[in-house]
């Protein structure tokens, strides 16, 4: 199970990941917390006055487009987007950000017990950057994972369910985006990431990666998930510029930290299931 805050999240941070599990006969859930409703349309190709005002709509499509492309399963938590605020303007009355977080948790502890996850996946701490969605998706995940297998917490919402793993995205780290721009540059190309570099403070720690899940062969599967994600993903900007034979070379995983664990496993591992099956070499 993966859990995220808007529609495309699920495709920008451990798409790969979902589609080789699910190719490998994994049953693969995404849980989407809200529907992107208050998004900004960030696709100059996309931004159409039909576009913004049928956003809540168009944005379910992709995900339905993207859960296809990723083989996998989706849901929708119910919740409505916080929008991003700027600094020192309150959050929208009856966003998800300011969800009760019992409200919240006990929704994502009735698809737990439903679904029976051994695995979950979310952000840390962080919320990946200070989006309120992204850091109470963290608070809600935390919450649930903890509470879905004791009896007595949230009643009447199924039989009581432990997941066995909880892991942090490590995804668009600064060593990611340093590393390809280094080999891209060593290889004569221009790496465009100069500027998202720049915006990383100098002192940021290097990552404290436990898992590393190799998954370069559905690099392609993950960028058409986030082209499904029309309205997100300008196909001539951002994500889609890095070279991706130069991806595949020098970083070809995705990247986990394991914050909670009911099972031994011996760190680092290659696999989200370490620990649940026989070790990978």
């Amino acid at each position: 199970m993966s859990v995220h805050a808007h529609p495309d999240d699920e495709s920008s941070k451990g798409a790969a990941t979902l589609a080789k599990y699910a190719a490998e006969g994994a049953d693969v859930l995404v849980v989407t917390c809200t529907g992107g409703e208050r998004g900004t349309v960030l696709n100059p190709a996309m931004d159409r006055p039909e576009v913004r005002e049928n956003l809540a709509a168009i944005r379910r499509a992709e995900m339905e487009t993207a859960r296809d492309v990723l083989a996998v399963r989706q849901r929708f938590l119910g919740f409505v987007d916080s929008g991003l605020p700027a600094a020192g303007e309150p959050l929208p009355e009856g966003c998800f950000a300011l969800a009760p977080l019992q409200e919240a948790a006990g929704r994502l502890v009735a698809l737990i017990r439903e679904f029976r996850p051994h695995v979950i996946v979310t952000y840390d701490e962080t919320g990946g950057y200070p989006h309120p969605d992204h850091l109470r998706t963290h608070e809600v995940t935390v919450a649930a994972f903890e509470a879905a297998g004791e009896a007595d917490r949230f009643p009447g919402t199924g039989q009581p369910w432990q997941p066995l793993k909880l892991y942090y995205h490590g995804a668009l780290s600064k060593a990611w985006f340093q590393t390809m721009h280094d080999a891209m540059t060593a290889r004569g190309i221009d790496s465009g990431m100069q500027a998202v570099l720049a915006e990383f403070p100098a002192d940021v720690p290097a990552p404290q990666f436990t898992t590393q899940v190799p998954c370069a062969e559905y690099f392609g599967v993950r960028d058409r998930a986030l082209l499904a994600h029309a309205t997100q993903i300008d196909p001539n900007a951002g994500l889609m510029l890095h070279d991706r034979d130069v991806e595949r070379e020098v970083w070809p995983t995705e990247d986990y930290h394991l914050a909670r664990s009911h099972v031994e496993t011996s760190l680092p591992e290659n696999d989200l299931f370490s620990g649940l099956r026989p070790a990978r070499c």
